[in-house]
């Protein structure tokens, strides 16, 4: 029979998976638009699934099938997806307490398998009051859904990209535009990201002719340095009042 330690770590591999449920949902789409897109993008089959696979990041995903349908170079794609993800380097540090007792056996798996709505998840949980035994598994649980529900998704959109003719005059690049705008939208609440959002929608738009999406890179340096600016005035301020 399985011992009642067994028994804790599947209960919170479990949650972890069920509290996941409504961002499988919500990414669902995303994932088969990113893997319609890889399609007209020029990319292989073999090579749209790999990098949900091996990548498992969303929106770098879409950075690197614009950047490779437009013929930008390696250097240029593996920059302009590093500083996307940055954001992620401070997830791991708010999580670094909760993990850190961990192996890299562990460590290296739930890094790899910590997405924005895993953090979400998990950063929620390691909040509640409570043992923290075997919350590990509760992470590794969001994660394990998260990932097969991305790639799961993923195919069925390479499906659709290599079964529909025409896609690529159906302006689908459109939908990368809407999804970035509609993950970005509601996180607007504050001034750092309003001002960060500001600067790098108006470099991109002042940097658009540049080659090899060179805009969209110096855009992003804006908007974190903007933003870090404006967080750093609103924490002068507060600190003097």
């Amino acid at each position: 029979m399985p011992t009642p330690d067994l028994i804790h770590r599947r209960q919170q591999f479990a949650a972890g998976a069920a509290d996941s449920l409504p961002m499988l949902f919500g990414a669902a789409p995303f994932a088969v638009i990113y893997g319609t897109l890889a399609m007209t993008g020029g990319l292989s089959w073999p090579a749209a699934l790999a990098m949900s696979l091996l990548v498992f990041a969303g929106a770098s995903q879409f950075i690197a099938v614009s950047l490779i349908a437009s013929g930008a170079g390696l250097p240029v794609i593996a920059f302009t997806t590093f500083v996307v993800n940055v954001r992620h380097a401070l997830y791991s540090a708010t999580l670094r307490e909760h993990v850190a007792h961990l192996g890299a056996r562990w460590r290296v798996p739930l890094a790899f398998g910590l997405t924005d709505e895993t953090f979400a998840i998990v950063q929620r949980h390691y909040a509640e009051p409570g043992p923290a035994t075997h919350r590990h598994w509760y992470y590794l649980g969001s994660c394990v859904a998260m990932y097969v529900n991305w790639a799961a998704w993923t195919a069925v959109g390479v499906w659709i990209g290599r079964s529909v003719a025409g896609l690529e005059e159906l302006g689908l690049e459109f939908a990368m535009a809407a999804t970035f705008t509609a993950i970005v939208a509601p996180l607007l609440k504050k001034r750092p990201a309003v001002a960060a959002a500001i600067a790098a929608g108006v470099v991109a738009l002042l940097a658009h002719p540049l080659p090899y999406k060179l805009g969209l890179m110096l855009a992003a340096l804006a908007g974190v340095a903007v933003g870090a600016w404006v967080e750093h005035l609103a924490t002068g301020a507060e600190e003097r009042a």
